[in-house]
């Protein structure tokens, strides 16, 4: 399959705000409640909130291209590490998803490929992520690429607390 990446502007701020909000409800629709997927896209993962991420400078978005179709994107972000990489020079993986029609075509591959590149060029020591326990695709994917288990925190979808693993790659 013929993948192209580019790196996404604001003029892409609603498209990635779109891909983002299906992708995610596509993800994690199934394995939670209606109520906390209603409460979470329409408070905390808005189109709004999603738009202002592109023109955050320390953000890092790429998009992922079969022919004139979008296939995935990466977030990559520049933030205060997890308690235990406070003395690294770390770069967060903050998300990575490929469209539903696109899962298993290499996309994932290809952004994960692209975000240790730009970790490396940035001559980070660390590349790190946050993905929900009951998520084991995604976690068998990570482990995959060198991500072991570090830590773990907490993500509030909805009302459901839930628990995500930390996972780190050293560069």
């Amino acid at each position: 399959m013929s993948l192209k990446l580019r790196y996404a502007t604001k003029d892409d701020a609603a498209l990635i705000a779109d891909i983002s909000r299906q992708s995610f409800f596509e993800t994690f629709a199934a394995d939670n409640t209606k109520a906390d997927m209603d409460k979470f896209m329409n408070e905390q993962f808005t189109k709004g909130r999603l738009m202002l991420e592109v023109n955050d400078q320390n953000n890092i978005f790429l998009l992922a291209y079969h022919h004139d179709e979008v296939a995935g994107y990466v977030k990559l972000r520049e933030s205060k590490p997890p308690h235990k990489l406070q003395t690294r020079n770390s770069m967060e993986i903050a998300r990575l998803y490929a469209m539903q029609n696109f899962i298993g075509k290499g996309v994932g591959k290809l952004l994960m490929q692209a975000s240790i590149d730009i970790g490396n060029q940035k001559s980070k020591e660390v590349v790190w992520l946050g993905v929900w326990e009951k998520n084991p695709r995604a976690i068998q994917f990570y482990t995959q690429w060198g991500f072991q288990i570090f830590d773990e925190t907490h993500f509030v979808l909805g009302d459901d607390v839930q628990k995500d693993w930390l996972m780190c790659k050293y560069l």
